[in-house]
Formats: C-alpha cells, structure tokens, sequence
C-alpha cells in the first residue's frame, strides 16, 4: 500500500474510532437504554464528522453527501413500513392469544431430563412468534431460569440453551427487525432471505439440540411449580383454543406461496385482530375503555386499535406472566426505525466520503476466493459487534463494506444478506459490553462469560457459514 493510500486509510479509520469510543461510552452510562437515543446521536455526530475531514482534505461537495444518504435511507423505507407492521403484529398476535396459546402448550412439554432441550425449543418457538429475542429472553426466559436451577442445572447452561434458542428465532422469523434489516439494506426479498438462511440455520440449531439433549439426559431433578403458574395465569386470563391457530397456518400458507412480506403481514394482523374481538372480547373492551367511554363497538373499535399501535400490559395477577403477555405494538419500533435511519445516513457519509472504499481495501485481498469472501464477511459481522457494540450497526457496517464486492464478484445478494445474519445476528450477545450481552446478562442475572461457553447455536452459526462457503452447496452467481 502506497504512503497516500495509508494516509487515507488512517483518516477513513477516525468517524469509526470515534463511533466506537462513542458507542462505548454510551453503553457504559446508558446501558440497554443507549438504544433509546444516545446511539442515534452517536452516529450523527460520527457521520458529522466524517463529512468535515472529506470536504475539508478532499473538498468533496455537499450534494454527494446529500444523494448518499438519500439513496440510502430510500433502500429501506420499505423496511421501516414492514418493521412497523410488525409491531401491530406482534400486538395482535398477543391479545388474541394466539402467543399466549403457543407458550401454553409449549411449557406443557418441558419434562426434567428434556429440560434444556425443552428450554431451546420453547424460547425458539416463541422468539419465532415474536421476533424479538429480548422479548422472549426477559419473559419466558426468566421463568425457565428459575425451573433450570430448581432442576439443579448451572445458571450458564440454562443461560446458554435460552439465548441458543432465542437467537434462532431472532435470525429466522419474518417479524425480527435483525432480519428485515439484513434483508432490505442488502435489497433481498425477505421471505427469499429467510429460505436461504435455512441452509445454515437449521443444521446449526440442530447440532445445538442434539448437545443440549445430550447434556439434558445425564441429569435428573423434580418439575418445577413455575410451569403450573404459567400455565394456570395464561388459561386464565385468555380463552385459550386450537381455533387460534388458524390465523398462523393461514400465515405459513401465505408465506409458503411467496406473497410479499407486507401483505402477509398485513393479512396476518387483521386475522388477529378479527381473533382478538371474537376469543378475547372482555381484554379488547379493557383497553377500549381506558382510551374512551361510550358504546361497546367504540370500545372495541378503540381497544383494537390500541394492541395494535400501542404498548399495551395486560394483567394476569401475577408480574412475571404480565411481562409475557405485555406487547410494544408500532410506536415499539420507533428506536429501531429511529436507529436504522441513522445508521443509514453513516454508512452514506461513509461511501459518499469514499472512507467505506479504504477500509474495504484493506480486507479486499482475503476475498478473492468464494470462502475468503464469506469468511471475511463472517469476521468482519463479528468483530463489528466488538467493536461498535450493536448488532443493528454491524448489519449495517457490514453490507455496507462487502456490497460492492459481492456485485463485482457476481455472487446474489442473498449470500451477503445470510453471511451478515450468520455473524453479526447471532455472536451479538457474546460480547460482555455490547448492548445485547449486556441486556441478556442482567436480565437473566447471569455474567457473560458464565453463557459464553453454553450458547452452541451462536457459536456454531458463523462457523456453519464459512462450512457452507467452503463446500459450495447451494451458492450461485448471478446469471448475466
């Protein structure tokens, strides 16, 4: 490398240092809570400051700041829109009770020998519903960590078999923001990005219930009372009917037939909505009356409108079920959208400044072989959630670099989309500082370091990638 071209990677390198010291700083005051804002800023200031060292050393002009963050804030409006529609989902789904009768019949299975099976099944399923493993990790996590210790487990093992679950849910399902994310910046469909995730998902959540089946065996213990209280707090509180499960067969045939995530969504809420005033009439009036008095369709109309757009908490007389069943709606993914918005306008800062090119020289050479590219995408996904602390930031850090080398390499973008979710999705909770390891640690009162070991999917995920890579299955080029 040229001495100008080493002085220009030392400048590229100061808005990423500086992120990363600011990000650092954030976590470190605001905790799980940066996400709410602190962050955002973080990364204008970054992009701030990357356009004043471009336009001061490289007089590059305003207006291509300007088109670059257009340009990429307008790849994911259609993201923005499906992660809203999510949000009304995820509510729907949850006052109908369609997720409260999954999490019912799924406890019903847990049994002492299959427990940490039973435990990365259970938080799979329900993260899958939900889409959030922060969501099923601070709710039905926490109930499993105090049946995994009154079985005699070690806090890690059960830490490790709750987040292995969680996480493939969050990398899989069509309601993960991560997912979406992955999918819209890199411009894949997202039910096509989510088929080609399977070829490395579902072989490494598999080799992770065989050793948590495996550990399972070799351990004996008494069920635990927690299962009972669940499952008494959930029947009685929502009419709990097979006919729920209606709504998300209809979904599965939807997605199966390839419609566009919007209209499955779409069609998906107001098939839970309709549920919701049909199974669980007496909880929809409960929220239409705390927003207006008057006739009963008003109530209804108001309280369905509510679990969809609102955070909504319905009680269950007891706190830790109520968490369970407490929904976000849309306004919960305002610091998402907030969050990718400003992400968005970094990585344009980024390319327009031609800072991203510079660092992406410097990994350039280590993929100029099908398995140094995804291996170098794997890496990069990777270490970007040590060093930025955020795994929204290294989807984003991530595509941005390695976009242009997969069109030049005339690789499909879904290969980008699938590597970056193989790492940058999955290894987010095994840094002590990030935001996710943090988040996950305290929730289930667990160190880091006491999980790390345990937590098989996220491990084996990134490595599965680079196997795949390796042997080539199912990786095309584009056709001319």
């Amino acid at each position: 490398m040229e001495k100008k071209d080493r002085g220009r990677t030392v400048i590229a390198l100061v808005p990423v240092v500086l992120l990363v010291g600011l990000l650092a700083l954030d976590i470190s005051i605001f905790g799980s809570d940066a996400i709410l804002g602190a962050s955002q800023v973080s990364l204008l200031i970054a992009s701030g400051v990357c356009v004043w060292l471009s336009m001061w050393l490289y007089k590059t002009p305003w207006s291509a700041f300007e088109e670059a963050i257009r340009s990429n804030v307008g790849d994911v409006t259609n993201a923005i829109v499906i992660l809203l529609l999510i949000g009304a989902l995820s509510g729907a789904w949850t006052v109908s009770g369609i997720v409260p009768t999954f999490i019912y019949f799924g406890l019903k299975i847990i049994s002492p020998k299959l427990f940490l099976l039973s435990a990365c099944i259970i938080c799979a399923l329900v993260s899958l519903m939900v889409g959030s493993s922060w969501t099923t990790i601070a709710t039905i996590g926490v109930a499993l960590m105090g049946i995994g210790k009154a079985e005699g487990f070690s806090d890690g093992l059960i830490a490790g078999a709750i987040i292995s679950g969680a996480y493939f849910g969050d990398k899989i399902s069509p309601l993960s923001d991560t997912t979406v994310m992955a999918s819209s910046i890199n411009r894949v469909p997202l039910f096509s990005h989510i088929r080609y995730m399977a070829v490395t998902t579902v072989p490494s959540i598999t080799i992770a219930l065989v050793i948590f089946l495996i550990l399972g065996l070799s351990h004996d213990g008494a069920p635990a009372e927690q299962i009972g209280l669940y499952s008494r707090a959930l029947s009685e509180t929502f009419r709990l009917s097979p006919w729920l499960m209606i709504v998300p067969l209809v979904t599965a045939v939807l997605i199966a037939r390839k419609r566009p995530a919007l209209i499955v969504l779409a069609i998906s809420t107001l098939l839970a909505s309709l549920s919701a005033i049909i199974f669980q009439p007496e909880l929809v009036l409960g929220i239409g009356e705390k927003v207006v008095q008057g006739s009963r369709a008003k109530m209804f109309f108001a309280g369905t409108l509510e679990s969809v757009y609102n955070s909504v908490t319905l009680s269950t007389g007891h706190p830790e079920v109520d968490a369970l069943v407490s929904t976000r709606g849309m306004l919960g993914m305002l610091n998402t959208i907030y969050l990718i918005i400003c992400g968005m306008c970094f990585g344009g800062c980024m390319r327009a400044s031609g800072m991203l090119y510079q660092l992406s020289r410097l990994i350039l050479p280590l993929t100029r072989s099908r398995f140094g590219l995804v291996g170098s995408t794997v890496l990069t996904g990777t270490a970007f959630n040590g060093l930025v602390s955020d795994q929204y930031l290294s989807i984003i850090l991530t595509s941005d670099i390695f976009r242009d080398t997969y069109d030049k390499e005339g690789y499909e973008r879904r290969l980008l989309s699938r590597s970056v979710e193989d790492s940058a999705t999955v290894t987010s909770p095994l840094f002590p500082w990030s935001s996710c390891g943090m988040t996950q640690s305290t929730i289930l009162h667990v160190p880091t370091v006491a999980y790390l070991p345990y937590c098989f999917f996220n491990w084996i995920s990134p490595l599965m990638s680079i196997t795949i890579a390796a042997l080539g299955y199912r990786i095309f080029r584009k056709k001319p």
